[in-house]
């Protein structure tokens, strides 16, 4: 009995750590479904959106802000019952979520990002996220950016490369807070990037999401 019970603790304790690493979300669109992991080296972002996720909160939520070669803007609960033409983005849980700056997470095309306003400290919206689509950069954009929009600091190497090749929005580095990158449905952003906004950025055919935890952690 005693085996058993040292067996089936071991296999808690392994599926714990296996999963641990391996926590992603899927956002059901009209325009197809996205797959995203969430990062854990940020953990208080990671285990907010899984709350909110769990209680379903993002259902019928829309996708409020579109801006094409920049990002995809939602997660605001008045978007739930908003009428055509009404202005979005004022809405929120009643919280914010401390920043979680990481050098080696950023906006490249298909970031989850965490959206927020002008507070000092750069903490982030309670729900309302961003997933980037951005473009493509030259070495001379990179530099040019460094020097006017990043104050001197330099972008790594290996991120200049995927800012190069893949596209994003490296303005937004160490400004924003990342926290999970899209890993299948690509496409999707891009189909909602297209869409035609009126004059707050809002599409004109509404986007509604829902959003669920993957549970097949362990083998997905």
């Amino acid at each position: 009995m005693k085996k058993l019970l040292t067996l089936f603790a071991l296999l808690l304790l392994i599926t714990a750590t296996v999963t641990a690493k391996n926590r992603k979300v899927k956002v059901i669109t009209p325009y197809g479904t996205m797959i995203i992991r969430l990062y854990d080296q940020t953990p208080k972002h990671r285990d907010n959106f899984l709350k909110l996720s769990r209680q379903h909160f993002f259902d019928s939520t829309l996708f409020h802000r579109v801006i094409k070669q920049f990002m995809i803007q939602g997660g605001d609960p008045d978007s739930k019952h908003a009428h055509p033409g009404d202005t979005l983005g004022n809405g929120d849980v009643g919280y914010t979520v401390p920043a979680e700056f990481q050098l080696d997470l950023f906006h490249r095309k298909g970031a989850l990002g965490a959206a927020r306003d002008d507070n000092p400290t750069k903490a982030s919206s309670g729900c309302q996220f961003y997933i980037v689509q951005g473009k493509t950069f030259t070495d001379e954009q990179l530099d040019k950016l460094e020097k006017t929009r990043l104050g001197g600091r330099k972008i790594p190497v290996d991120q200049r490369e995927i800012y190069k090749n893949e596209g994003g929005s490296p303005h937004l580095d160490q400004s924003y807070t990342v926290f999970g990158q899209v890993i299948k449905g690509m496409e999707v952003i891009d189909k909602i990037a297209a869409l035609k906004t009126d004059s707050h950025d809002r599409p004109l055919q509404d986007v509604p999401m829902k959003i669920r935890v993957v549970k097949k952690w362990l083998f997905f």
